[in-house]
């Protein structure tokens, strides 16, 4: 049982988490069940219960590979236990044996959400799950459901140098799956353009599972590579309007959807553009009424115009 690529970087808790899901476990006190979803070549991925399966690894340490693969470099020593704390400070195998053989015998319950469940439903049920300590957000769910070719693509697209370059996000957003669902709304907005009607993430969802397989994965590479060196150009990087400290996203994602349509069309790209941050009109569309379509249309025209020159 692994957990999905996507989540790997997502292991969130502090010490003192860890420390009180061991101890709990040590106390005989009920935890939560770890759900999976089964896919089509019989592997399992971690949906919900991410956090306690990252820290048994961590407590336990099988590896230095095993430490890696959660983002640590050492075994997890107890800080902070209410109830045990003739324990604190101590690693797994600096327990006494009795309780070592004790804890590795403890029953954890793991439920097992079939592949065989329409996208859609399973996606609503993966959120539902999704109430914990720490909340994926509908793009890291959809790295779960929509996995495939395409979802791949997604991923690796949000870990462009270039496309890092062009976007500063807030802390929180950083390992949320925002960059993964700008990529994503660049090709859905881009090939689904009149289909939007405010519901942005069923239309994020349902591209992502009609393109579940898609077979295309080189030309939309350089496609979306091809947008972000044109934004970059233009706008200059980060993009980021003046006196803000983080990306103005839907500009952004208005202004890499035009360039979009125009490398597709061979138009013609001004390599200077400094109006994609200051422009009002463009400004307005999008900061009010983001998801109404007539925002959604007008700002992406817009930045088109000023693309164009």
């Amino acid at each position: 049982m692994n957990a999905a690529p996507a989540y790997q970087r997502k292991f969130r808790w502090k010490r003192n988490d860890e420390s009180r899901l061991i101890e709990s476990l040590l106390l005989g006190l009920p935890v939560p069940s770890v759900f999976v979803a089964a896919n089509a070549d019989f592997s399992l991925e971690v949906v919900d219960g991410l956090q306690r399966v990252s820290t048994l690894v961590h407590f336990m340490a099988p590896d230095d590979d095993a430490l890696e693969g959660i983002g640590r470099k050492a075994p997890l020593a107890l800080r902070g236990l209410t109830k045990l704390d003739e324990l604190e400070g101590l690693r797994f195998d600096g327990l006494p044996l009795e309780i070592q053989r004790y804890f590795v015998r403890l029953p954890i319950r793991v439920t097992t959400l079939t592949d065989k469940s329409d996208p859609s439903v399973r996606f609503q049920l993966f959120e539902r799950l999704n109430r914990g300590t720490i909340s994926l957000s509908p793009q890291e769910v959809r790295t779960v459901v929509y996995r495939g070719p395409f979802i791949d693509l997604v991923r690796d697209l949000a870990d462009l140098p270039a496309f890092h370059e062009l976007t500063k996000l807030q802390r929180q957003q950083e390992d949320d799956g925002t960059r993964g669902e700008l990529v994503l709304k660049f090709f859905t907005y881009l090939d689904w353009y009149k289909n939007y009607d405010g519901r942005v993430t069923e239309l994020l969802n349902e591209y992502a599972g009609v393109h579940r397989d898609a077979t295309d994965i080189e030309q939309r590479r350089e496609l979306f590579a091809a947008a972000v060196d044109a934004v970059s150009q233009a706008s200059g990087t980060p993009f980021l309007r003046a006196n803000y400290h983080s990306t103005p996203l839907n500009q952004l994602e208005a202004a890499l959807v035009a360039a979009g349509r125009l490398i597709r069309a061979d138009g013609d790209i001004k390599e200077v553009v400094p109006e994609l941050l200051t422009d009002q009109e463009l400004i307005d569309a999008s900061t009010k009424g983001t998801n109404t379509t007539r925002s959604f249309k007008k700002r992406i025209t817009r930045a088109q115009q000023l693309l164009e020159g």
